[in-house]
């Protein structure tokens, strides 16, 4: 793919370069728009073109840091420090937009052929394919072209600068500066009921604030900022002032601050020179607020890069929020996108843009790069076509049976599901020997009630203590030894495979696992021990099921069957919200219903097509309905429609079954009605 690369001595190339890959829960998109941000880029590219004097001048903190290098390890170290700077190309661009063509399989969000917005300095480039995180992509609402879209990083900047200006309907707000990001300020703080005057020194500017709402322009050098303020607030002053200005000079500042009224609010967006004068700061008593790039989550690698984003009752407004806001206004029209884009050019003459930006008197605002089939917004059918993954359980393991039954049983999990639903069934059938529960207080109570010979914390006084009960019982030929593993779900993996390695009979509860990772691992470990495995799919084992299964063997070919669950709505207080501990209700429940398609038509599963029913965001970032046909080997057909969504009086799981002269159906596992030969059988 191409992408653009800056060099510190000035150079700038279109690049061959390697295709990224998504990172953990995120997505690899192809690019079809990018905006250039003028101030910012133009910056970075004259600064590469100083000498090294100018160099320093313009950055004293790096200059602080090679002195800092040098103190530590020496100058050669520091020259050698500063050559590899210079001579390391990087990369441009921080706003864009495109189509999803790969998703990682930690993200929940994004499909192939979502169109996406793109953010981040550190991933959203001129580039043909970004690789991005989850929480620095958002969806593109239908109404809104890509085009766009690719704007959206610059409206979040200049959104959270209105935020933290927080106008009152009708304040009166001066807007330093009518770059792109004072363009858009201007917009948002019209469209939150204020009054703004626009400053700035380029008199080619005045249609274009008009454009974005501004009622009064003044451009400096033309006109007298303290006269005009005076007039238009009947000598008050405004009542915020908003800096967009990227400059050396302090002038910006004390003009605005003159301009202000007494108690007002000052805002810093631009990287700009702020040096405060005490007598007008401190009479006027002026708050001064720094606004920091998109919103809250910027910079916190556990936000953008982890996926953790902040509640919604403590921060109202982070990043991810403020890109969708300004989709939903662009979306409706409120963001006069067109009025500010003077330009839209083909990302191979990028270089020739640059140099056209970089000539004196460049007037350009808005500048959109346009990448090759940038009208399809779809992707190829090489990229869109489902993928078949290699399943073949039966390679490298046999199904192990145990030669007699299990006399000894530990529990890893003591929470509500193994006290009330468990337990109770194996009580007086079995010898309990430890049970394991993160909380203490539970696991005695455990002990107690069902009378385990012990109680402990730690999985490992099971599964890693050699010298335990447990484990003598273990390798004890004539009295196999079983471990019941019931924790939340994150958990399950990681235990199956320690009790597997330890030779132990396990009972582990849906699902075995959350990962294919995790999964290729048991397998390994599986193969190559003595202990059996067995995962909590209880539906197969239902009388229903058991009759319904007689009745399909003498249905000869392949069958359809329909599994629909109305799950209800998910609390998001229930630990199953949380994403990271329960892999969601789709790997967490509604596995069920896909290992009973196994069960019941008896084949192996080579194809599944699936998609979400129910958009993942809001108090649920993740989805909880979901819709799947699944394909057998021998023609056989499954179909899943688990849904969040219903009525609690309708029936909580309904299967239907198609076959050679038969339909039977199910309801709650309660009833079974076979239809055959023109007759109708129930069974309770």
């Amino acid at each position: 793919m191409k992408q653009i690369a800056q060099y510190q001595d000035g150079r700038l190339e279109l690049q061959e370069v390697p295709r990224p890959v998504p990172p953990p829960g995120g997505a690899l998109v192809r690019t079809t728009h990018s905006v250039i941000s003028i101030g910012t880029e133009k910056m970075k590219v004259e600064q590469a073109q100083m000498n090294l004097l100018q160099k320093a001048r313009a950055r004293p903190d790096q200059v602080r840091k090679v002195i800092d290098t040098a103190r530590n390890l020496g100058w050669k170290a520091a020259l050698e420090k500063v050559r590899n700077r210079l001579e390391t190309p990087s990369p441009l661009g921080y706003s864009a937009a495109g189509v999803v063509v790969e998703v990682d399989p930690l993200n929940t969000r994004f499909r192939l052929g979502d169109r996406v917005a793109c953010a981040g300095a550190e991933c959203a480039f001129h580039a043909e394919f970004l690789a991005l995180p989850d929480l620095l992509l958002a969806p593109v609402p239908a109404g809104v072209e890509n085009w766009q879209a690719a704007y959206t990083t610059l409206c979040a900047i200049a959104l959270q600068a209105v935020r933290q200006t927080e106008p009152q309907l009708g304040d009166r707000v001066l807007v330093m500066g009518q770059g792109l990001v004072g363009l858009l300020a201007t917009t948002f703080l019209r469209a939150a009921g204020a009054r703004v005057m626009a400053v700035d020194l380029m008199s080619s500017r005045r249609p274009f604030c008009h454009a974005m709402g501004a009622e009064k322009v003044v451009i400096l050098g033309e006109q007298s900022l303290a006269d005009e303020v005076r007039a238009w607030t009947d000598g008050y002053g405004v009542d915020a002032a908003v800096i967009c200005t990227a400059t050396q000079s302090n002038t910006p500042i004390e003009q605005a601050a003159e301009a202000v009224r007494d108690r007002a609010r000052f805002v810093i967006v631009g990287n700009t020179r702020a040096e405060l004068a005490w007598r007008i700061f401190y009479e006027k008593e002026l708050e001064v607020r720094y606004s920091r790039s998109y919103g809250p989550g910027r910079y916190d690698p556990s936000y953008e890069w982890g996926g953790a984003d902040y509640p919604i009752g403590y921060v109202r407004w982070t990043e991810q929020r403020n890109f969708q806001a300004c989709l939903d206004l662009m979306a409706k029209g409120q963001i006069n996108l067109a009025a500010i884009t003077t330009r839209r050019a083909p990302f191979n003459d990028a270089l020739s843009v640059y140099q056209d930006l970089m000539q004196e008197g460049a007037k350009d605002i808005g500048v959109v790069l346009e990448y090759e089939n940038a009208e399809r917004e779809t992707p190829n059918a090489e990229l869109s076509r489902p993928t078949t993954l290699p399943c073949n359980p039966e390679a490298g393991s046999q199904n192990q049976d145990l030669s007699g039954p299990v006399r000894r049983l530990d529990v890893i999990g003591a929470g509500n599901f193994a006290r009330t639903m468990l337990l109770p069934h194996l009580k007086g059938r079995l010898q309990f020997g430890v049970v394991v529960n993160q909380t203490a207080l539970s696991a005695n109570h455990v002990k107690t009630r069902f009378s385990f010979e012990r109680a402990a914390t730690d999985a490992a006084e099971i599964l890693g203590a050699p010298n335990s009960a447990s484990a003598q019982a273990a390798s004890e030929p004539d009295a196999p030894s079983a471990v019941l593993i019931a924790t939340r779900h994150h958990l399950h993996g990681p235990l199956v495979k320690q009790a597997l390695a330890a030779n132990r009979h396990v009972f582990v509860e849906k699902p075995l696992c959350l990962s294919r990772q995790e999964l290729a691992e048991i397998d390994e470990i599986y193969a190559k021990g003595k202990g059996t495995l067995m995962v909590g799919f209880n539906r197969r084992f239902a009388p229903a099921s058991r009759e319904l299964k007689r009745t399909l063997a003498s249905a000869p070919g392949p069958k359809t069957a329909s599994f629909r669950v109305m799950a209800g709505p998910l609390d998001p207080q229930h630990w199953y919200a949380n994403y990271a501990e329960s892999g969601g209700r789709v790997l967490g429940e509604a596995c069920h219903f896909l290992d009973y398609f196994c069960f019941l038509l008896d084949a192996r599963p080579v194809r599944v097509l699936a998609q979400t029913t129910w958009p993942p965001t809001g108090r649920l970032p993740f989805p909880d309905s979901v819709t799947a046909q699944i394909e057998f080997s021998d023609g056989s057909c499954g179909q899943l429609v688990y849904s969040a969504e219903g009525d609690t009086g309708f029936p909580k799981e309904l299967l239907s079954v198609y076959g050679a002269g038969i339909v039977a159906e199910i309801t709650n596992f309660q009833e079974l009605v076979v239809h055959r030969g023109r007759k109708k059988r129930s069974f309770s």
